[in-house]
């Protein structure tokens, strides 16, 4: 399930059908190993991955068997390697080109994220419909007319876009980009976008983690 409660398809892996939930824990277990090889750390067992996660020791072995066989009981991982080979599954082996829409206050935050590129990713052309933005720059990348996203795309066969706008805009910007070939959509605005089976979409609404987390805390709030 999303953060919409939208079901996920699974992956056909090899013969094996990986449950997309698994895929979700690939990106954690590899920013986890890119720690631990920061630290100085060469092997790391399932269970040293499991504490610092909050995931049991067993689940991790068997979300990674999906995938193969990266280490020895007894021994534990090598954590270049798996790291590696974790890169490959997710295809962040290289450098993904990203078009963002939005200029405002969230695009200029993700245009100047320093945390892309490393782990596989880069802003390569932001969008705007505000003729007060269009031609100034965020982060050094310019801004330019939503109407050239489509040769945007073309020009460094981008598949994956950002989302960054307010809501009633944000279906309108996602048929553009559908229409110009992208192929996956990370969506800030608070809405469920209607698009494609083949397109697929990620959510970011931190209103509904915070929905999440207050069914579970005691009553604190200000009535209103």
């Amino acid at each position: 399930m999303d953060s919409q409660g939208k079901s996920s398809p699974d992956l056909v892996h090899g013969n094996n059908y990986i449950p997309d939930i698994v895929i979700g824990r690939l990106p954690v277990y590899l920013r986890t190993l890119k720690l631990l090889a920061s630290e100085g750390k060469e092997v790391a067992s399932s269970q040293e991955l499991g504490e610092r996660l909050g995931i049991s020791s067993a689940q991790i072995r068997k979300d990674l068997s999906h995938f193969g066989e990266f280490g020895k009981q007894g021994t534990g991982y090598n954590v270049a390697y798996l790291c590696d080979q974790l890169e490959k599954i997710l295809q962040v082996d290289c450098v993904w080109p990203v078009i963002l829409v939005g200029a405002g206050y969230l695009g200029h935050a993700l245009a100047s994220y320093n945390g892309f590129e490393n782990r596989g990713f880069r802003i390569v052309g932001v969008f705007d419909s505000d003729a007060n933005k269009i031609g100034s720059e965020l982060d050094g990348i310019p801004v330019s007319s939503i109407s050239e996203i489509g040769q945007k795309v073309r020009q460094y066969g981008c598949q994956i876009a950002i989302i960054a706008v307010p809501t009633m805009a944000a279906q309108s910007v996602a048929n553009l980009l559908i229409e110009a070939g992208i192929k996956s959509i990370l969506c800030y605005a608070p809405i469920t976008l209607s698009v494609p089976a083949q397109v697929r979409v990620e959510y970011i609404d931190p209103v509904i983690h915070f929905q999440h987390m207050t069914f579970y805390l005691e009553k604190g709030c200000i009535e209103e």
